[in-house]
């Protein structure tokens, strides 16, 4: 399997389809690269080379015992984007989590390279109530997570991944078999990485890293989302990004991905052949 050795000397497994314009994909937690093939596959169709990543301790790459906080995940990307050759005019595009290593690459990397970014269902720009944060979610919920996952790792990501998909709500779609899927790709992840990416994605300030974005960036986020509320990532961030574009998906739940996959697609490759 293809990978690219970090600076830190941990293995990161990638997939590269197409030729052209580097649009590279960065998957959300519990989840991999292959999360993205349907965006992956329609990018690569119209003229673009799709890259995709398992984040560290996740899918493929190696799971090593630290290195699961921001400021690694991005030199992860740019780690990725220097092997493979993707420096010039990349599209950076986040999912969940996967928001905030855009974020901090765009700061602590100055956007080297970077044309444009796309953030989906994100995290960004913080998610942790603070006393100048009051509408962020408590520092227990991510304690419960923790917790959920400590004492009964497979019953909680069950329960999670249908709450993340909306599968129990009012005219779902979702099958159980998605959910199932997601389910076996989650198990695989390492405990270590698992849990310290519940630290990483729900305590890290991005405010300050949107201030540095300048490119042009779409954002899109469902209303109903209940694992990253709307109103405190989404409207947030297109408030601190000068000129993003924000689409609301209404009554979409986080798993946008699945749920709302050709719409996605849709505003994806509007936005690079703009």
């Amino acid at each position: 399997m293809p990978y690219i050795e970090a600076s830190d000397g941990t293995e990161i497994y990638f997939k590269a389809w197409g030729e052209g314009p580097p649009v590279v994909f960065i998957h959300g937690w519990p989840l991999n690269a292959d999360s993205w093939d349907d965006q992956m596959q329609a990018v690569a169709n119209a003229g673009f080379e799709a890259i995709a990543y398992d984040r560290r301790g996740f899918g493929r790459s190696e799971q090593p015992g630290d290195g699961y906080d921001y400021d690694r995940f991005a030199d992860d990307l740019a780690d990725v984007l220097e092997a493979l050759d993707a420096q010039e005019g990349a599209t950076l595009v986040g999912f969940s989590m996967g928001g905030g290593e855009v974020a901090r690459y765009m700061s602590r990397h100055d956007g080297a390279g970077v044309a444009r970014i796309a953030l989906i269902a994100s995290v960004v720009p913080f998610m942790l109530q603070t006393d100048d944060h009051p509408n962020g979610a408590p520092q227990s919920v991510f304690d419960d997570m923790k917790a959920g996952i400590a004492a009964d790792r497979p019953a909680f990501l069950h329960g999670f991944l249908r709450d993340f998909y909306g599968a129990d709500t009012a005219g779902s779609t979702v099958t159980d078999h998605t959910v199932a899927a997601s389910f076996n790709v989650a198990m695989q992840a390492g405990l270590r990485g698992t849990l310290a990416c519940i630290d990483a994605f729900g305590t890290t300030d991005f405010r300050d890293d949107c201030a540095t974005i300048s490119v042009p960036t779409l954002i899109i986020h469902g209303t109903a989302d209940g694992i990253v509320p709307i109103d405190i990532s989404a409207r947030q961030a297109a408030a601190l990004i000068e000129g993003a574009k924000l689409v609301e998906i209404e009554g979409g739940p986080h798993g946008l991905l699945a749920t709302h996959g050709p719409q996605i697609t849709a505003e994806l490759l509007a936005f690079l052949q703009e």
